[in-house]
């Protein structure tokens, strides 16, 4: 069937015109969280000259396949229990059917981050399950997220093409294709890289878009994406070869492209977000600041809707295009715990998107439906699978939990145990030369270190430190030392600062002659109790992230004599297991002057 061209001149009046109103609720037997502030009227109810799709998503999902505990930060949405893959999957198929009930299509597809930083039942089969499962779900399509990169790009290309690891019977704590029967076939969905080239041949590493046809012809274009700042923040061997392009400039460079493939109505999976004053409103959009602001109001006005992640925010926001008129960008939290329902309304006439009479809802997963089978089914072969892993009992706390919470100067007593495991490692001890300093990046501490009954099991110490990660020893000058603390505050820790969590080293930092600046005290400075020299050289280790300049900290990058040892999370294991059981200390090696 063939639709009309497009009024270019009406379409863009239209949209710079629309007004940004408040849209009711939709519940559709979900718990929603009230008003929500967008660009839509009063009705959700689409026009009869307008087909209405259903955009349905999910970001930063993690590996979380069971749900985390309500009491904990990460298993909850304001009071209410949430996540989890069988409820998930379950929710995902309401929303479906309610749409069909209506004569409506669904889409389901996500902005990055599935996998990566993962539960051990996920982790230790390289997120197999986690790929498996968002099969089952019906996902279409995701882009690429900064933790897609973990284990390297190839790795990610397995994810999407299939295949096994040749790694025994798990290697590094891990098993690719744990069952000899069933091999690992890949994802179903598509994986989107639009910015994340080759540097030889200038080919993207995964499909930059995916267009989706409905059952009528019309088509809807999905533009993925990963954000710019990956190579931050990731490993270095893993995107190695890889270059990242700035995100509105991809975006908006294929356009054109879709365009000409007769594509009108365009939606950016965008692995970058934002942060809303009120976390809690996460059907809405209070005060929201961070890099997706900037982008929002640089994409193409011709790209329809934007859903976002990386932030682990829930947000449902209405930002100004280039022309004026109100976009909605949304995200769904993460761990699966909200699905963000965008019904996009398109004018059957021109075969554009009506911003005006297209709506957004966060939707919490809730608890009170049933589990998905087969969901149930996955979950519980990997959960028998990886038991014996799992339950291990490795050491014992005093306590009934470490924190990784920090105190004012930036220290955490979960931070100080870990630097400490790392400072004993024997495994990066080369040449007759011991570390005598340790550096732990806090955003690699990824959960307290709780205990039953104050048994500490290898789960609860993978569910700390979930990168299996290689500690790397390295010579630093005290110069170079100097450099590496004071980029806790500086450059692209200036805003946001990050506090290494340290062993073997103590320091003093205070408060700048400029607001909103930190300094280290020079003469504060002391390794093993003594002062800093800047001549002498040190051996310190750290974790390989970390060693090729991660999180800001280009002064690892620049270390000398580099050795790679043995694991982090092994490090971690082993010193429990040696000091059980385990007292957490004073929190007393950085201090503000």
């Amino acid at each position: 069937m063939a639709f009309p061209a497009r009024d270019k001149n009406r379409s863009r009046g239209r949209r710079a015109t629309a007004l940004v109103a408040a849209a009711a609720a939709v519940t559709l037997g979900l718990a929603t969280g009230g008003t929500v502030t967008q660009a839509a009227p009063d009705s959700h109810k689409p026009k009869p000259t307008h087909t209405q799709v259903h955009l349905l998503s999910i970001n930063d999902f993690h590996g979380n396949l069971v749900p985390n505990a309500p009491t904990s930060s990460s298993g909850h949405v304001n009071g209410t229990p949430a996540g989890g893959a069988e409820y998930l999957a379950t929710h995902l198929e309401q929303l479906r059917a309610a749409a069909r009930a209506n004569g409506q299509e669904s889409i389901t597809v996500a902005a990055g981050d599935l996998i990566g930083g993962s539960p051990l039942l996920s982790a230790a089969f390289h997120d197999e399950p986690t790929i498996e499962a968002m099969n089952l779900i019906g996902l279409e399509a995701t882009s690429v997220g900064n933790h897609e990169f973990d284990e390297g790009w190839r790795e990610l290309l397995r994810m999407q093409k299939g295949g096994c690891l040749p790694d025994g019977d798990g290697a590094n704590n891990q098993n690719s294709c744990p069952d000899p029967k069933q091999k690992f076939k890949g994802a179903d969905f598509d994986f989107l890289s639009a910015n994340v080239f080759f540097e030889k041949n200038q080919k993207t590493l995964l499909a930059p878009y995916t267009i989706k046809k409905l059952k009528d012809g019309r088509k809807i274009g999905f533009i993925g994406m990963t954000l710019e700042n990956t190579p931050n923040i990731v490993t270095k061997s893993g995107i190695e070869g890889l270059k990242f392009t700035d995100e509105v400039e991809t975006a908006n460079a294929l356009v054109p492209e879709l365009k000409k493939k007769g594509v009108e109505a365009i939606v950016v999976l965008l692995h970058e977000g934002g942060i809303p004053a009120d976390p809690k409103a996460y059907n809405s959009c209070p005060g929201i600041s961070g890099p997706i602001v900037d982008i929002a109001k640089n994409l193409d006005a011709e790209i329809d809707a934007v859903i976002t992640g990386h932030t682990h925010q829930g947000y449902n926001c209405s930002i100004a295009d280039p022309a004026g008129a109100p976009r909605l960008v949304t995200s769904a939290f993460s761990f699966g715990r909200l699905v963000t329902d965008l019904r996009m309304s398109i004018d059957n006439l021109t075969n554009d998107v009506d911003r005006a009479n297209t709506i957004a809802n966060n939707l919490i997963v809730t608890q009170d439906v049933p589990k998905a089978r087969k969901l149930t089914q996955l979950i519980d072969k990997y959960k028998a699978l990886v038991a014996p892993i799992e339950s291990k009992v490795i050491g014992h706390i005093t306590t009934d939990m470490v924190s990784r919470t920090a105190d004012a100067s930036g220290e955490s007593p979960l931070g100080n145990l870990i630097a400490d495991a790392q400072l004993a490692d024997p495994s990066t001890v080369t040449g007759g030369k011991t570390p005598v300093a340790a550096f732990m990046n806090p955003g690699g501490i990824r959960s307290d270190l709780v205990a039953v009954n104050g048994a500490v099991t290898f789960g609860a110490a993978f569910t700390v430190q979930p990168f299996n990660n290689y500690l790397v020893s390295m010579d630093l000058t005290g110069t170079q030392i100097r450099s590496l603390l004071a980029q806790q505050f500086t450059g692209v820790n200036q805003v946001s600062n990050k506090v290494l969590q340290v062993s073997g080293i103590t320091y003093t930092w205070k408060a700048g002659a400029t607001p909103g600046t930190k300094e280290v005290v020079a003469d504060s400075v002391k390794i093993a109790g003594q002062p800093l020299v800047d001549t002498t050289t040190y051996r310190i280790v750290t974790n390989n992230f970390l060693s090729d300049g991660g999180d800001g900290f280009g002064a690892f990058a620049t270390g000398t004599n580099k050795f790679f040892g043995g694991l982090d999370i092994d490090a971690f294991a082993n010193y429990l297991t040696a000091h059980d059981p385990y007292t957490p200390g004073p929190t007393d090696r950085i201090t503000v002057g």
